[in-house]
């Protein structure tokens, strides 16, 4: 039988699941109605975030559990109009110990923070769309250079090859 480890945070542990919930809720709407975007909602959820970042350092899943560290990367790696408190985040995440936050969102909020800043991204996370409204990777930095040593050709040679079968 595995034994829980008792949440120091449960008020902020609640709190940040039920943001992280209305997020995805208001953009699970707006996929389908342009007309329930909600800009506020990501402002507000920043400001919470801080205040909760100010009182108990970076959301670490020790202290809030998995879903709750998660849901604050979520509400993070949205506050696209506050880069300066992306990087305090990332910052915070990247100076926890491992286990304490989940890779994967470090990924994530290292290629969030570059795509907002016009720099290419490191991992390949994000998407931006074409003219024709298709999906397509953001520019990664040093990809071309790498697939040139491996004797590839570049990233926009191959998806040109792939879109013309």
């Amino acid at each position: 039988m595995k034994i829980e480890k008792e949440i120091d945070y449960p008020g902020i542990t609640e709190e940040l699941k039920s943001m992280a919930l209305a997020d995805q809720e208001m953009r699970t709407k707006a996929e389908k109605n342009d007309d329930e975007w909600d800009d506020s909602l990501d402002v507000e959820n920043t400001q919470k975030l801080k205040e909760i970042v100010k009182e108990i350092g970076w959301p670490r899943i020790s202290v809030v559990g998995q879903e709750a560290s998660h849901s604050a990367w979520l509400l993070v790696q949205h506050a696209d109009k506050d880069v300066a408190f992306q990087e305090e985040c990332l910052a915070l995440m990247e100076a926890l110990p491992e286990g304490e936050v989940s890779k994967h969102d470090i990924a994530y909020l290292i290629d969030r923070i570059r795509r907002n800043k016009n720099l290419p991204q490191v991992y390949g996370t994000q998407f931006i769309q074409d003219a024709s409204g298709q999906y397509i990777s953001a520019p990664i930095e040093g990809l071309d250079e790498r697939r040139k040593e491996m004797g590839l050709d570049t990233l926009e040679e191959n998806t040109k090859r792939i879109n013309e079968r």
